[in-house]
């Protein structure tokens, strides 16, 4: 679970809503026309830019927002030499029985287990890795469809709150209900832009570079343990991919 992602949407709502209600009725901000316009039009135009599948599976997606865990590169090195450790002593074979949590580590030791050449291996998990990275990519161009189009369905509904209005001037007890869908619709595409789905985008392509990170390094450290590198070759090769800070070996460059 992703705290950040959590406390912070939780958070940025608790925060409109107290303002909400200190300052009156919450009902008054409650406006069933305004809400179908600009959830129900957002949905509907973020769909036609998308295909079906695509659209469906951006909710899927979403919950990496919340729930994904990136194996932290720090444990996928010290994973990475302890192979390399073990391959040195009895060969890749030796490999069989490890204890591999990261799912993609593990694909990519049986591919090395089953003795595909190197080429091979790098080629199957670069595509593994792009595919999957593809897939997040399109997550990401839904949600910031979504906060893009938001606003303006806010203002599609806004006008016509404004026509509604300026057509029954003369009966006073309409002007209130038109005004209210003229404010709200607006208000209410803000919100969804700002406090959900461009949060959500900018937090799943943190996601993606996440992912990127530590599948290159995976695919780094398999083809050093599979080329039979020295287990501290591998980790200064590896460690690269840190923070000059959280390097142990004092030599690498910057």
């Amino acid at each position: 679970m992703d705290l950040a992602t959590l406390i912070g949407l939780i958070g940025a709502f608790a925060v409109v809503a107290t303002s909400i209600m200190l300052g009156g009725s919450a009902s008054t901000f409650v406006n069933v026309p305004s809400l179908t316009v600009v959830f129900g039009g957002t949905i509907m135009v973020t769909m036609m830019k998308f295909s079906l599948g695509e659209f469906l599976g951006a909710a899927s997606i979403a919950l990496k927002a919340f729930l994904y865990k990136p194996s932290a590169p720090e444990e996928l090195i010290e994973k990475a030499v302890e192979l390399a450790k073990t391959a040195r002593k009895g060969g890749l074979l030796a490999l069989e029985d490890a204890e591999v949590p990261d799912e993609f580590m593990k694909n990519g030791l049986g591919l090395l287990i089953d003795g595909h050449p190197a080429d091979v291996v790098r080629s199957m998990l670069t595509k593994d890795k792009n595919l999957t990275l593809q897939r997040h990519n399109n997550g990401q161009a839904i949600f910031k469809a979504i906060g893009d189009v938001g606003p303006a369905m806010g203002m599609i509904g806004t006008l016509i709150g404004l026509v509604q209005m300026l057509a029954n001037m003369d009966d006073p007890k309409q002007i209130g209900p038109a005004m209210a869908v003229a404010l709200l619709t607006t208000l209410y595409g803000a919100i969804l832009a700002t406090m959900f789905a461009l949060p959500i985008a900018d937090k799943l392509g943190l996601r993606s570079r996440e992912e990127n990170i530590s599948k290159s390094l995976v695919i780094d450290a398999l083809l050093g343990v599979q080329g039979g590198q020295n287990p501290r070759v591998i980790e200064s090769t590896l460690e690269t991919y840190l923070p000059k800070s959280k390097r142990t070996h004092e030599d690498e460059e910057a």
